[in-house]
């Protein structure tokens, strides 16, 4: 079999991806640039309306979004980022000078640790400190024990990386608890906040009301072009905005990525629960087709999965697995897996892949997922 390097994988994959007549999930990088002005110009009429003056500075569209998301939130303010490692820098900062302590305490695989370049360390002087290793979110105990202080306890919901785990909600209100008694403030890194309710139980506003702020971003749930927006008290919300200018973040005019965060949240939102809900159809599907196949061992990461994202594991190299993934794509116009990633959190001679269903997955039955999985295995022997 021949195997792909990554430039190859990313010639190759968004022209298969995008002619895919059959797709877990499709994003909205996935079209074309006039399909995507043309879908914004639709999108913006339902929304917020093109007759309206253009934003300046953050106001318009740009301040219609943060309303927004305060209100869903049940946050008193909210900015808008034109990116979320910047909104997340920004409140780690902030908390970090009004607590009085620069130490951070989140997960080793949260993604100011792996997707950041150490900017909390090098651009705000914070250091971090980890109170569990383990693939999940500290528990109560590990921050009751845990022997260093800490003025922030960052919560990433959910864990992208260990496989977009989520507590139970009374493991994460007696987290939140523990780090009230030790005088500790608490940020969600709430990137994919808007998928969490259906497994917590309980909705947006009281998922966020356990926390002083919370930064959600518009286009890894919602599909929306990029931006994001911290939300908390409106005194941290005003010290942000003097921090998001210093950092390089007052854009002129944001009103594309702000429209297609109203028209993620006019339209993907409310749709969410159903994403999460077949997601775990799809999961046991893959399952049942990895069991009934000739691979020797694979691993569903969580199952059930906990939101509409969750990883497999398989034990091949990422060059064989994006080359079958590729060829089945090409072949049969069928995609059911893209990319495949190494990481920290697996052993060696194992692969990841990061599977997302939205409104593009609803029509897979279980067994054409087991049928496809067939095929994807049939190309790596």
């Amino acid at each position: 079999m021949a195997a792909t390097d990554e430039q190859t994988t990313r010639r190759r994959g968004p022209a298969a991806w995008r002619a895919s007549h059959r797709i877990l999930a499709r994003t909205s990088s996935d079209g074309t640039l006039g399909e995507q002005l043309a879908a914004l110009t639709a999108g913006a009429e339902a929304v917020y309306g093109t007759d309206k003056p253009l934003d300046h500075y953050g106001d318009g569209v740009v301040a219609e979004v943060e309303e927004r998301v305060a209100g869903l939130l049940g946050m008193e303010s909210a900015a808008f980022f034109p990116t979320g490692t910047m909104a997340q820098q920004v409140a780690l900062r902030c908390w970090a000078a009004r607590t009085g302590n620069a130490a951070v305490a989140l997960h080793p695989l949260a993604h100011p640790e792996l997707h950041e370049e150490g900017a909390l360390g090098a651009v705000s002087g914070l250091r971090t400190v980890y109170p569990t290793t383990e693939p999940r979110l500290p528990t109560a105990e590990e921050i009751e024990g845990f022997a260093e202080p800490f003025g922030t306890l960052m919560l990433e919901l959910p864990l992208r990386d260990a496989g977009f785990v989520l507590p139970s909600w009374e493991e994460l209100t007696g987290v939140v608890a523990a780090a009230r008694e030790r005088d500790a403030v608490v940020h969600l890194d709430g990137a994919r906040l808007w998928e969490c309710p259906p497994h917590l139980g309980h909705g947006l506003a009281e998922i966020a009301g356990l926390a002083d702020s919370v930064y959600v971003s518009f286009y890894k749930s919602l599909g929306g072009m990029s931006g994001a927006v911290l939300a908390g008290p409106r005194t941290l919300i005003e010290e942000a905005r003097s921090w998001r200018h210093r950092y390089g973040g007052q854009l002129f005019q944001q009103y594309p990525a702000a429209l297609s965060a109203l028209v993620g949240l006019e339209r993907e939102l409310p749709r969410l629960p159903e994403y999460v809900a077949h997601a775990a159809v799809v999961a046991g599907a893959l399952a049942e087709g990895f069991e009934a196949s000739a691979v020797p061992w694979f691993r569903v990461r969580p199952e059930p999965p906990h939101t509409h994202q969750f990883q497999l594991w398989l034990p091949y190299s990422t060059d064989v697995l994006d080359e079958a993934s590729l060829r089945q794509a090409e072949e049969t116009g069928v995609t059911l897996f893209r990319r495949w990633f190494t990481g920290p959190q697996l052993p060696p001679g194992i692969a990841y892949t990061e599977v997302t269903v939205n409104a593009a997955g609803l029509e897979w039955t279980a067994r054409e997922v087991r049928d496809a999985v067939g095929d994807f295995v049939s190309r790596l022997v």
